[in-house]
C-alpha cells in the first residue's frame, strides 16, 4: 500500500500477540501465575515503600534509593501486568494508538530511571566502602532527593519525543504488535515509511542512558572489589562485599536480560518466541524479584516485616 505525500495513517488500535504459538487455552491458564506474580510484585514492592517511610531510622541514603527502585518497580508492573492478564484472559487483543503509545513511553522512561536508580545505588556503596567518612557528608537527604529527581527527569525528557516521532509514521501494513504490551521497536517496525530518525534516536538514548550507566556502575564495582581486597580483615572484607549482594542481584536481574535481549535481536532475524520471553523477563521479573531479594538479605526489612506478622498472628 502507498501513502500520498502529507497523509499519515494511523491505526485506531494495535493487535497484541501474546506469546506467539500459543493458543487461547494456553494463554488463559498463564493468567493465573502473571496475576500471582503481579500480586507479589505488588505486595512486595508497596511493602519496602511504606517499611521505608514508617521507619525514621531507614531513612538513610541506600534505603532512600530502594523506596524509588520499588517505586519504579510498583509503577512499571501495573502499567505492563494488568494489561497481559487481561489479554490473557478474555483474547481481547486490542489496544488503542495512543494507549499503545503511553504504555509505550512508560515501559521505556520507567525503565531508565530504574537504570539510573541502580546506578546511584552503586555510588552510594562506592561512597560507604570506599571513603566511609565521607559518606554523611556527600550522600546528604538533599542530595539524595536531587539524585532521584534527576534519574525522574532524564527518563521523562530522553523518552518524551518517542511517542510524537512514531505520530510522524504512516502505519499501512499489518497493525500487530508481536509482544504483550507496546515496545517501541515493535511499532517501529510495523511502519512503511522511513524510520531512520526512530532508529538513530533510540540507538541514542540506549547507549546514552543503559550503556552509560552500565560502565558506571560496572566501573564502581571494581572500585569496590579492589577496596575490599585491600582491608586486612577477612571478615571485614565480606561484611563489607556482602552489603553489596542485594543491589548486585538486582542489577544482574535487569541488565542480563536487557543484554541478552539485545544480543537476540542483532544476531536473529524477526521476532520469535525467544524474543518475546526475553522481553517477557526483562520487564516482569525485577517488580518480583527485587522485592524477595531486598527483603531476605536486609536484616532490617526482614525483622520489621517478621514483627508485622508476628503481631497479626497474636
Amino acid at each position: 500500500m502507498t501513502v500520498p505525500n502529507g497523509t499519515l495513517v494511523q491505526p485506531a488500535c494495535f493487535l497484541l500477540v501474546g506469546i506467539p504459538g500459543l493458543g487461547p487455552d494456553t494463554h488463559f491458564w498463564l493468567a493465573l501465575p502473571l496475576c500471582c506474580m503481579y500480586a507479589l510484585a505488588s505486595l512486595g514492592n508497596l511493602a519496602i515503600i511504606l517499611i521505608i517511610r514508617v521507619e525514621r531510622r531507614l531513612h538513610e541514603p541506600m534505603y532512600l534509593f530502594l523506596a524509588m527502585l520499588s517505586t519504579i518497580d510498583l509503577v512499571l508492573s501495573s502499567v505492563t501486568m494488568p494489561k497481559m492478564v487481561s489479554l490473557f484472559l478474555t483474547g481481547v487483543q486490542e489496544i488503542e494508538f495512543n494507549a499503545c503509545l503511553a504504555q509505550m513511553f512508560l515501559i521505556h522512561a520507567l525503565s531508565a530511571m530504574e537504570s539510573a536508580i541502580l546506578l546511584a545505588m552503586a555510588f552510594d556503596h562506592f561512597v560507604a566502602i570506599c571513603h566511609p567518612l565521607w559518606h554523611a557528608s556527600v550522600l546528604t537527604r538533599p542530595m539524595v532527593a536531587k539524585i532521584g529527581l534527576a534519574a525522574l527527569t532524564r527518563g521523562f525528557v530522553l523518552f518524551f519525543p518517542l511517542p510524537f516521532i512514531l505520530k510522524q509514521l504512516s502505519y499501512c501494513r499489518k497493525h500487530t504488535v508481536t509482544h504483550s504490551f507496546c515496545l517501541h521497536q515493535d511499532i517501529m517496525k510495523l511502519s512503511c515509511t522511513d524510520t531512520t530518525v526512530n532508529v538513530v534516536y533510540r540507538l541514542f538514548i540506549i547507549l546514552s542512558v543503559m550503556g552509560v550507566d552500565s560502565l558506571f556502575i560496572g566501573f564502581s564495582y571494581i572500585l569496590i572489589l579492589r577496596a575490599v581486597l585491600e582491608l586486612s580483615s577477612q571478615g571485614a572484607a565480606l561484611k563489607a562485599f556482602n552489603t553489596c549482594i542485594s543491589h548486585l542481584c538486582a542489577v544482574l536481574v535487569f541488565y542480563m536480560p536487557l543484554i541478552g535481549l539485545s544480543v537476540v535481536h542483532r544476531l536473529s532475524g524477526p521476532t520469535s518466541l525467544l524474543h518475546v520471553i526475553m522481553a517477557n523477563i526483562y520487564l516482569l521479573l525485577p517488580p518480583v524479584v527485587n522485592p524477595i531479594v531486598y527483603g531476605a538479605k536486609t536484616k532490617e526489612i526482614r525483622s520489621r516485616v517478621f514483627h508485622i506478622f508476628s503481631q497479626n498472628g497474636r
